[in-house]
């Protein structure tokens, strides 16, 4: 009676395991910024007629409303989809949560910075500077107009939302140009004032975010090496036990 043997089954090479952040990330994050850059620096020698066009506009259409209500609570949207993202993320996916806990500390950098650099430069608003009528009521002097806030913020945001979330960009980017926007259509800001503040809230967000993210992946691989040598070390025998037994 013969046997059939059976050739051990060809054992397939295991992928490495991903990590929470897309090999994308920091392109498209940089890409992103010098897009806003250019756009801030092409619309700054014409602010002023743009500001007229964009701000005198939206306040005599139909649209003067809503280019309010964005521009004043349009922020709370993006804060929501944050908020639902930390739930998810610490129940279903706990290395994300922390990316997206280090990309959280990368929107207060950003806020941070935005409000340095309005002190330092100092840029009167637009709507204390030209007579056009605007939809929302200009800011107190000492209000500084570049970078705009609300545009850092909406940047940084939808940054660390799409750093642990990328297919929520059809979300998230619309949500983020249409805040910045507004606050231009309401006539609070200048268009290279909204263009900074997005191209500082995605920089700023996406560099400390993966510089936390990749410092705490450093820091749990040096703990786990030294859990393993110490198991070693325990586990092997002592010189004088060795003598002790033979071993």
């Amino acid at each position: 009676m013969s046997t059939t043997h059976h050739a051990p089954p060809a054992h397939r090479p295991v992928r490495p395991a991903r990590g929470p952040v897309p090999d994308t990330a920091l392109p498209v994050a940089l890409g992103t910024v010098l897009i806003l850059g250019a756009v801030a620096l092409l619309t700054w020698p014409a602010r002023a007629a743009l500001f007229e066009t964009v701000a005198g506009g939206t306040a005599a259409s139909p649209l003067a409303s809503l280019a309010g209500l964005v521009a004043d609570k349009g922020l709370l949207a993006l804060v929501a989809v944050t908020a639902g993202l930390v739930l998810l993320t610490w129940f279903r996916d706990r290395p994300r949560f922390w990316l997206l806990a280090g990309a959280g500390l990368g929107v207060v950098a950003a806020y941070m910075a935005s409000e340095a650099v309005k002190l330092l430069v100092t840029e009167e608003r637009p709507c204390r500077v030209l007579d056009v009528a605007t939809v929302l009521a200009c800011p107190p002097p000492g209000d500084w107009s570049w970078p705009s806030n609300h545009s850092t913020i909406a940047g940084a945001l939808a940054t660390a939302c799409l750093l642990v979330a990328p297919r929520l960009w059809p979300v998230l980017v619309p949500l983020a140009l249409a805040v910045a926007g507004a606050r231009a259509g309401a006539g609070v800001h200048y268009v290279h004032d909204v263009a900074s503040g997005l191209a500082l809230g995605v920089l700023v967000t996406c560099l400390v975010g993966l510089a936390v993210h990749a410092g705490a992946q450093r820091a749990g691989a040096q703990r786990l090496g030294g859990r393993r040598v110490t198991r070693r070390s325990t586990a092997r025998p002592s010189p004088a036990a060795r003598r002790t037994t033979g071993r």
